[in-house]
């Protein structure tokens, strides 16, 4: 997904566009399916320790990354990153603390089955880029109610919203660098 992204979405719209990922073979397969999108750079980093240098973003994303990370110190280094009218979007994983918090996805779990069938299917097909293995994955440890908290608190006019299987969506959008 986060590959596809890059190179259809972003990669065909952008200029020039970094893929950051500390993961080797998620970087390796997006540099195997990516042979035909020039604008795009890969760097098997970090987020937290890759210098973003003094350019400043009109867009950066997320996709199921930043529970790997601290989320404080990632958030500020992203948000200070982006040029004025530049957007954060981060599709998100949540914790879920209360029983409550899983009633939503009850009723999309039937999709959720058949997706990761339509997924396996497709690696036993070997489909993946040759030498890959799935990304690395961890639990999330903030809840939604916790990342709304330091949302509000360094990203002031951040929209957030609950999806479904543990995920949320932010977006916000830099006014000015008056703003930080």
């Amino acid at each position: 997904m986060r590959n596809r992204l890059v190179r259809q979405a972003i990669g065909s719209a952008a200029q020039t566009v970094e893929a950051i990922d500390r993961a080797p073979e998620v970087i390796d397969q997006a540099r195997a399916l990516s042979h035909d999108t020039p604008n795009v750079h890969y760097a098997e980093a970090d987020v937290a320790d890759y210098d973003l240098g003094t350019a400043r973003y009109d867009f950066i994303s997320g996709i199921a990354s930043i529970h790997h990370m601290p989320f404080a110190e990632t958030i500020t280094k992203l948000r200070d990153a982006l040029a004025p009218g530049g957007v954060l979007a981060i599709l998100g994983l949540c914790r879920y603390a209360t029983r409550a918090d899983y009633l939503p996805d009850l009723v999309a779990a039937p999709a959720n089955l058949a997706a990761k069938a339509a997924v396996r299917a497709k690696a036993r097909l070997g489909s993946r880029a040759a030498g890959s293995g799935p990304a690395p994955s961890m639990d999330a440890q903030m809840t939604l109610p916790e990342i709304r908290t330091e949302a509000v608190r360094l990203l002031p006019g951040a929209v957030i919203r609950r999806r479904l299987f543990w995920r949320y969506s932010l977006i916000y959008r830099q006014r000015s660098s008056s703003t930080r």
